[in-house]
């Protein structure tokens, strides 16, 4: 196996490990990506991205304000009998998917010198006295640096023994994600979050007049439709009124729905085997704050500059990591904390009918909660 030396090399090709490699190929540093699929590709996401990262994308050089994307101003929020509320949003978001983003970032780092190899699945990465090693299924490499940022769950999560990985079905960790691009007539400048039992689901615009529908449940609830994710929308999901008219008077634009299971929202370290943790790998936040690709795309400058400055020899390691790992928790810790106390009120049919009732008369408290998730220009 051919071996090859880089500066940094970045398991995982999605918004924050895309974001990253170019920022550190525009700084001149020998960059490698390795992404197990091949671009351009669906991934389970909710496609809304908070307007505070706008200004950072074109920086990486995406032409945002030439695609005419939907500006989502307003957010609507049901509950599982119906019930709902509509707020404004201060900053508001975008939307756009993940197969037209990924892709177009992934042609920037190309043409900003990454080594980006697609269909390159990283099987270990293992650190041995101021270099790393990092095998593939195609080539090893030795880098001085390593970041990662393979999604939610991985087999480098289960080589590493993280925690969360070992731990059995509880609240924070036994949750599944499905996704479909839908075309309806619905508000373009709207994201909707309804509630059903164990679980809710967004709907948002997205480009070429598609909408994306993404919902988060337990397993249980899949479970007890006999593992049929359309016998789960028919009985849960379409308890909704709301849901039940957007099912019904929608297409589906996908042959079979995207859907990923084992997902965790516990806690988890932002370095192993020191390597930098960035995006789903470094923590989720509640997917009904609509805020994780903002927070994954902010996490690669936060990484950047660390390893930057590590790469310019103005910071021992230990002292890197430990700066990432303090930054990190200055942005997102309270966010994702919040989020997890927001997800608590909803999923329980009861409780959440009497939180939105609740909260209809009390439209401050509402702007005050989504300031809690959300973060500023960056």
């Amino acid at each position: 196996m051919e071996e090859t030396v880089y500066d940094t090399v970045i398991a995982g090709g999605g918004l924050a490990g895309l974001a990253l490699s170019i920022q550190l190929a525009k700084a001149g540093y020998r960059v490698a990506l390795f992404e197990k699929e091949s671009y351009p590709l669906h991934r389970v996401c909710g496609e809304y991205i908070s307007l505070e990262s706008w200004n950072f994308l074109e920086e990486l050089g995406l032409p945002l304000s030439d695609w005419n994307l939907p500006i989502i101003r307003r957010l609507l929020v049901s509950s599982p009998n119906g019930d709902s509320l509509e707020q404004g949003l201060s900053l508001g978001g975008f939307g756009i998917s993940r197969y037209k983003i990924d892709q177009a970032l992934a042609t920037i780092a190309r043409e900003a010198g990454v080594d980006l190899h697609e269909q390159t699945k990283v099987t270990n990465i293992k650190y041995r006295v101021g270099l790393s090693e990092v095998r593939t299924s195609a080539f090893s490499a030795k880098t001085q640096l390593v970041a990662g940022a393979f999604g939610k769950r991985s087999n480098l999560d289960i080589r590493w023994h993280r925690p969360f990985t070992r731990r059995h079905g509880n609240r924070l960790n036994n949750y599944i994600a499905v996704k479909y691009h839908i075309r309806g007539d619905f508000p373009s400048d709207q994201i909707a979050l309804h509630n059903f039992r164990g679980g809710y689901c967004g709907l948002s615009k997205i480009e070429d007049d598609r909408y994306c529908l993404c919902y988060l449940t337990t397993a249980e609830n899949l479970q007890a439709n006999g593992n049929s994710i359309e016998a789960m929308e028919q009985n849960v999901l379409r308890a909704n009124p709301h849901l039940d008219r957007i099912f019904g008077a929608s297409t589906r634009l996908f042959p079979e729905p995207l859907a990923i299971s084992q997902i965790s929202f516990e806690r988890k370290s932002l370095v192993e085997d020191h390597t930098l943790m960035a995006g789903d790998a470094a923590g989720m936040i509640a997917p009904l704050c609509g805020n994780g690709m903002s927070m994954a795309l902010h996490a690669s400058k936060i990484a950047f500059r660390c390893m930057d400055r590590y790469l310019q020899g103005h910071l021992e390691r230990y002292e890197m990591e430990q700066e990432y790992t303090d930054q990190w928790q200055r942005h997102f810790g309270w966010r994702i904390w919040a989020g997890r106390q927001l997800q608590s009120l909803f999923g329980k049919e009861k409780l959440t009918n009497r939180t939105i009732r609740r909260l209809r008369k009390h439209p401050k408290i509402v702007s005050f909660l989504i300031r809690q998730t959300h973060g500023t220009p960056f």
